[in-house]
């Protein structure tokens, strides 16, 4: 039997019934939290539906909608089923070839402020004058030093903004239908995104091979994914946080 959580106005789930009973049991839930299952007219607290496994009692019958007594994020997101469903290496390259060509064209208009295209220009004229390439990109990169920090600080926001939002993925990966994730199937924090990216850098020095580990390990996680302990799911953030609308009868609506 399949089991859905309310809480704070947004519907989890589903999960298996000796699971619910769990984290009944272990107190990860509570037996004030509503639930519903096929079969109920109206959302149900999980103490009613499982009193053998409640740890509190049913909430006070004026009051029947209470605060959840444990905390959000003990709350497991997905279904084992969805935890499984890992996006493969050729899914989050298009995706991450997506996000390139967004950048691209953003970093070109913030450019035209730099005068971006002036340097390149004296680089190749360099370069045609018989400099050595990699003193002709030294002078370049001198001159647009804080070009490249800018555009770097930026790329490196724009991931980890993206990927700990509610969005949990990238234009890009939003794109592709798929989202980062904990271990555990919920939205990464900002600062675990931040070292995610920051982690990229140690898969693309090591001859991309981190990011190759993408299409052989188990889980299809890279090397920056193991760093950070994330994994890359199919499916959209917003078809596992599905928010239930209210009934007239004033309970939540199946």
């Amino acid at each position: 039997m399949e089991i859905w959580i309310g809480r704070d106005g947004e519907r989890h789930g589903p999960y298996k019934e000796e699971d619910v009973r769990q984290w009944l049991r272990s107190g990860q839930v509570s037996g004030s939290d509503l639930a519903w299952r096929e079969g109920l007219a109206d959302w149900q607290p999980l103490s009613t539906l499982f009193p053998d496994a409640a740890r509190d009692g049913v909430p006070a019958s004026d009051n029947p909608y209470s605060a959840p007594v444990a905390p959000m994020q003990n709350l497991p997101q997905t279904t084992a089923a969805a935890l499984e469903d890992h996006a493969g290496f050729w899914k989050r390259v298009a995706a991450y070839i997506l996000d390139a060509i967004l950048l691209y064209i953003v970093f070109r208009v913030i450019g035209t402020f730099f005068g971006v295209s002036a340097a390149q220009e004296a680089m190749k004229q360099e370069m045609l004058g018989g400099t050595p390439f990699m003193q002709a990109y030294e002078h370049f990169y001198s001159g647009m030093w804080l070009y490249t920090l800018l555009t770097t600080v930026l790329t490196w926001l724009y991931f980890a903004f993206c990927e700990s939002s509610a969005w949990q993925a990238t234009v890009g990966k939003l794109a592709l239908g798929i989202r980062v994730t904990d271990m555990q199937g919920a939205r990464i924090s900002f600062p675990r995104a931040l070292g995610r990216y920051l982690a990229k850098y140690l898969s693309a020095i090591i001859l991309c091979i981190g990011f190759i580990m993408v299409a052989f390990t188990r889980r299809k996680q890279g090397l920056h994914d193991l760093i950070a302990g994330t994994l890359v799911l199919n499916g959209r953030a917003s078809e596992f946080r599905d928010a239930p609308t209210k009934s007239t009868s004033g309970s939540f609506s199946a």
